[in-house]
Parts: structure tokens; C-alpha cells; sequence
């Protein structure tokens, strides 16, 4: 610029009033992109400040170990790796909340069935990953054990079934015909009803001892009184024939 003001003949004093501007100029621009630039950094200590705070916050809702500040690092560098864990324990937290969701969900179904309790977990915090696992094993037992009646149920319900046609008897009350019902998933496999069901077998078990022996001893008197009628065979066995039903039944209704 001087060798401008050189050849355009500006004299020195207007030199150094132009210098003079030039430098209050050049002096606010530099002013200005360094109160730029501060307030760029004011940022990223506010950004940092403010994922610090997420994270650490994340931290313990995740029962997890506070993060450690990364020493000698600008930052730039500090706010990227706040910014980025901080995403990635918020993933973490909705996945073990979603998790935890169809957990309670499958936990319901099972207690529905079964008629036990709920697992016992703070719906409103965040499961840490031991709470979770306990959580699972505990439904897999639950599963396990809902096999396990299942299988009692159908095995029992089957001889039920046998033992009131052999009988000729029919569900009289609300729990023989929940348990014949052909609908098996709505019978309710609680301890008692497994239990109710083992004592209504036995029963039934018991009553056709009782019948079997009575018929026993019913075909035992008519053999007598064939023998003292000198009925034929052939009609004897036509008489068995058509009545071997009926003395089962006979005997139900005899012994009711």
C-alpha cells in the first residue's frame, strides 16, 4: 500500500492517517474472528458440559462406571466422544427398557396361567444387565414349569376322561367340566387346580374299584342263580353281553 501511495503522491502525513485506518480495520477484524472464535469454544464447553451431564446421568441409571475424561485431548475431540457414548447408553437404555417391556408381557401371560406372582422389578427404572438375566431364568423356570403341569393336565384329564365313560358319568359340577372342556389353554394351571385334579382321578379311580368289586360280586349271585335255573349258555352269554355296561353304570348310580 505505501508503494501505492508512493506512486499516486499521497503525502506522509495523509500516509499515516491511511496507515492509521487501515490498522483500526485490520485490528476490529482480527478482534471479530477472535470473539468468533471464543465463542465457538464457549460452545463446545457448553456441548461438553451438556453431554458430560447426559452421560453421566446415563451412567447411573445404567449402573454403570462413571466415564473417564480422555486426558490431553482437544475439544473437539472431547465433544465427539461425549456426544457419541452418550447416543450409545441412550440406545443402551431404550433396549433394556424394551426388553424389560416384553419381559413383563410374557411374565403376565405366565402368571395369568399358572395363577403365581409377578416377577418382582422396579417397572419405572432401568434394569441393569444382572436384572435382566435374573429375569429371563426366572421365566424360563416359569416356562419350564407351565410344560411341566401342561403335561400333567392332559395325561390326568385324559384318564378323567376314561374313568366318567367307563362310569357312565357326566360333569356335574363347574371344575369336571372345565377339565373335560375341549378348550385345554383356558384351564387355569394354578397348584390347587393340579391338585383338585389328582384328588378328582383318585376319586373316579377309587369309585370304579368300588363298582368293579360290586360287579364282582353281582356276576358272582347270577352265576348262582343260573346254576339254580339251569339257565342254557347261550343265554347266559347274551345276558353278559348286553349288560357288562350296564352293571358298571348301575353300580355309579347304586353306589351315589
Amino acid at each position: 500500500m505505501r508503494g501505492i501511495w508512493e506512486e499516486i503522491g499521497i503525502p506522509e502525513e495523509q500516509r499515516l492517517e491511511r496507515t492509521n485506518v487501515v490498522r483500526k480495520h485490520v485490528q476490529e477484524l482480527l478482534d471479530l474472528m477472535v470473539k468468533e472464535e471464543e465463542g465457538l469454544k464457549e460452545r463446545l464447553l457448553n456441548s461438553i458440559a451438556m453431554h458430560r451431564k447426559d452421560v453421566d446421568t446415563l451412567c447411573r441409571e445404567l449402573q454403570l462406571d462413571p466415564l473417564q475424561a480422555e486426558e490431553e485431548s482437544t475439544l473437539l475431540q472431547q465433544e465427539k466422544c461425549l456426544r457419541t457414548h452418550a447416543e450409545a447408553l441412550l440406545k443402551e437404555k431404550e433396549d433394556r427398557r424394551r426388553e424389560l417391556n416384553a419381559l413383563q408381557e410374557q411374565d403376565r401371560d405366565l402368571c395369568d396361567t399358572l395363577c403365581t406372582t409377578p416377577f418382582c422389578i422396579d417397572s419405572n427404572a432401568v434394569p441393569s444387565l444382572e436384572e435382566l438375566d435374573c429375569y429371563r431364568n426366572h421365566l424360563a423356570s416359569l416356562t419350564a414349569e407351565k410344560e411341566r403341569r401342561r403335561e400333567a393336565f392332559v395325561n390326568t384329564k385324559r384318564q378323567i376322561i376314561l374313568c366318567m365313560e367307563e362310569l357312565d358319568h357326566t360333569p356335574d359340577t363347574s371344575f369336571e367340566q372345565d377339565v373335560v372342556c375341549k378348550d385345554e389353554a383356558a384351564f387355569c394351571l394354578s397348584t390347587d387346580n393340579i391338585a383338585a385334579l389328582r384328588d378328582l382321578l383318585q376319586q373316579l379311580e377309587g369309585q370304579r374299584s368300588l363298582n368293579e368289586a360290586l360287579c364282582v360280586e353281582l356276576r358272582s349271585r347270577v352265576l348262582v342263580l343260573w346254576e339254580r335255573l339251569q339257565v342254557p349258555a347261550e343265554e347266559r352269554e347274551a345276558f353278559a353281553v348286553c349288560t357288562g355296561k350296564w352293571f358298571m353304570s348301575e353300580c355309579f348310580l347304586c353306589s351315589r
